[in-house]
């Protein structure tokens, strides 16, 4: 298993939109992504996401970590 990024919420927002998701509202500091097949999803807007909140945020995408941060780059 691969070891998870420090990253910030921009960053994955930027790489789930690579994916397909669309930004639909934010409310706060988190941001609501749509997606037409797959399950919608709040990422926190912070400077770094905690390890625990992103692999949940990649576990209700339904990505591995590899296929994750494949996108990032």
């Amino acid at each position: 298993m691969s070891k998870l990024p420090v990253v910030s919420g921009q960053k994955v927002i930027k790489a789930l939109q690579t994916l397909g998701y669309t930004i639909r509202s934010q409310e706060g500091s988190h941001v609501h992504l749509r997606h037409p097949g797959r399950p919608p999803l709040t990422i926190p807007n912070h400077k770094e996401i905690a390890r625990g909140t992103l692999r949940a945020i990649i576990r209700q995408a339904n990505l591995s970590v590899e296929e994750f941060i494949r996108l990032l780059s």
